[in-house]
């Protein structure tokens, strides 16, 4: 019996920890929002060169004294009220927890404890950022990419559920197969989104209307887009065809290369651009690779090419110097598939707005069981590769 009173206790002390994370990033976000709070927390912006380092030791001193002191005092105050109002003395756990940020931001401010914090150690960004855990690749795109972004302290979860997990504020975002349907769509709701959208297109007459710089390039010829990809933030392969009821070697050997090969090969040259802190943490690639993954798309070729590149991609994941995300797309219509259900402006949407939550991968259909499916799918298939291979080194 007192076992599982012990038991019950901590599982809401779990919880109190995860709700004063909550907090902490509540007050964050109010920091950048109401002038008294922003007078505090600037000391913390201040504090940081781009590696982390500090701009000098009373700058940092002050920065734990008007930002993270203060912060931690309300994290406190906030569990310790619940704590009070409640009769789960688990949640005084959170109350401890956020003691002991307060009493390491005295020290720091002191001078008594010489290392930052986790998230604020100097030195190069050698780790992607983090998925749901903040790590200092994440936290360093809030300082260096978008402060009006990326305000969680430990846990992602407040900033997917505000849209603030990723920003496409200002990033150079090229998009193949921009003369299609979707690649049309993604155009436009990139933006919307205030970042600098480039088409790349096949299409010796494309018209996608003032302002969006257009690039032609050839299946076959990516090499040639290598200076590009140099300036680009996220690129987005989009380009495919479908060879419906084919099958004679052109019609695969055409499949394979557009849909599969022409992927993989800008993949891997845009993995060559990643070189810096700032771009391991900032670049990213999109690969619309279909839920045909998982389902019957009632066009053999399409689903085998998919399949194929969504292996690639799975495996590549596994030592990929930058974020990379599989848009896994039900039946939208357009030129490829006119009995498509669904809107590519509403496809397009709900793609970038998943992206901006940090979504990596992007399932949009209205195919139920893909839900379900792809998920396990990619699970499994990602750890028979790490288990059966071995990247460099």
């Amino acid at each position: 019996m007192v076992l599982s009173v012990w038991l019950v206790q901590g599982l809401w002390g779990m919880v109190s920890i995860f709700l004063v994370e909550l907090v902490r990033d509540g007050y964050h976000v109010v920091s950048h929002a109401w002038p008294p709070l922003m007078r505090l927390h600037n000391w913390h912006h201040k504090a940081f060169k781009k590696d982390f380092t500090p701009v000098s030791e009373a700058i940092y001193r002050k920065a734990q004294i008007y930002n993270d002191v203060p912060e931690s005092l309300v994290m406190m105050v906030a569990m310790g009220a619940i704590a009070l109002l409640t009769p789960l003395w688990g949640f005084w756990i959170g109350f401890i927890y956020a003691f002991g940020f307060l009493t390491s931001a005295l020290a720091r401010s002191q001078g008594w404890l010489a290392s930052s914090d986790l998230t604020h150690e100097p030195g190069e960004l050698t780790a992607l950022p983090g998925g749901w855990q903040v790590n200092r690749t994440y936290h360093w795109r809030h300082h260096f990419d978008d402060t009006n972004a990326y305000y969680a302290g430990h846990f992602t979860i407040s900033d997917k559920l505000m849209g603030t997990a990723v920003s496409l504020k200002g990033k150079t975002v090229a998009v193949t197969g921009a003369s299609g349907t979707l690649g049309r769509a993604l155009l436009q709701e990139l933006a919307q989104q205030k970042s600098k959208p480039i088409a790349l297109t096949t299409s010796e007459q494309a018209d996608l209307g003032a302002g969006i710089p257009i690039v032609q390039w050839s299946v076959g010829q990516e090499n040639e887009l290598r200076d590009l990809l140099k300036t680009v933030d996220i690129l987005v392969i989009n380009h495919g065809l479908n060879a419906h009821r084919q099958r004679h070697p052109a019609a695969i050997e055409a499949s394979l290369e557009v849909n599969a090969l022409s992927g993989w090969r800008l993949m891997e040259l845009f993995f060559t651009t990643v070189e810096t802190s700032a771009e391991r943490a900032t670049k990213e690639v999109w690969i619309n690779t279909s839920e045909a993954e998982v389902n019957p798309a009632l066009s053999p070729l399409y689903e085998v090419s998919k399949r194929l590149i969504g292996d690639l991609i799975t495996l590549r994941r596994l030592d990929a110097p930058c974020v990379v995300r599989k848009l896994i797309l039900g039946p939208f219509k357009s030129n490829l598939n006119p009995v498509g259900v669904m809107g590519a402006g509403w496809v397009a949407w709900a793609i970038v707005a998943l992206a901006k939550r940090d979504i990596r991968n992007i399932v949009v259909t209205i195919n139920p069981l893909t839900y379900l499916v792809f998920p396990l799918s990619e699970w499994s298939k990602a750890l028979y590769f790490r288990l059966f291979t071995r990247g460099e080194g």
